[in-house]
């Protein structure tokens, strides 16, 4: 396939108006969307092209300011119903031969001492830990992201945030 000085005029007016690669391969016939995206490549086109416009930055920032603030209230509320909750019940020790689906598999000690055992309370639907462990395996990925008050923390799960 060749670009002919019309295909050419064609793309950079249908880029400037901020089709998509597809839909120009579409509109100008005979051609792929890899060979459009990389004749507009060559030709030095913009690679920013206009997707929407917002009608006002007013309703952009409050949408996004919506959407942060729901984000923050559904990570913090999926830890802090763990956190509130303080009295978990006793461990049951068990060996590796004694657990089965609905026991937490936190392993305690070193497998190759004596005293090795895994956690054994009742382990939450869909995970392999009981709720103490889970809270231990499943942390926050930085601090950035770590949206619970300090306040609110106990002091053992503060160290392992911490160490994170």
């Amino acid at each position: 396939m060749s670009w002919t000085e019309e295909k050419v005029n064609k793309l950079k007016e249908l880029w400037g108006k901020g089709n998509t690669a597809s839909q120009i391969a579409e509109i100008i016939g005979g051609i792929t969307r890899n060979a459009v995206i990389g004749k507009a490549h060559r030709l030095n086109l913009s690679a920013k092209i206009k997707t929407r416009t917002v009608s006002s930055k007013e309703n952009y920032h409050n949408t996004a300011e919506q959407k942060n603030n729901k984000i923050k209230r559904g990570r913090r509320s999926k830890f802090r119903s763990l956190i509130i909750e303080k009295d978990f019940e006793p461990e049951n020790p068990k060996q590796l031969e004694e657990l089965d689906e609905n026991s937490c598999k936190w392993p305690i000690g070193h497998p190759n001492e004596q005293s090795f055992y895994f956690c054994g309370r009742s382990s939450l639907k869909d995970f392999s830990y009981c709720k103490l462990h889970l809270l231990y395996a499943y942390q926050p990925k930085g601090k950035k992201e770590d949206l619970v008050e300090k306040d609110d923390i106990p002091g053992f799960i503060g160290k392992k945030i911490k160490s994170a």
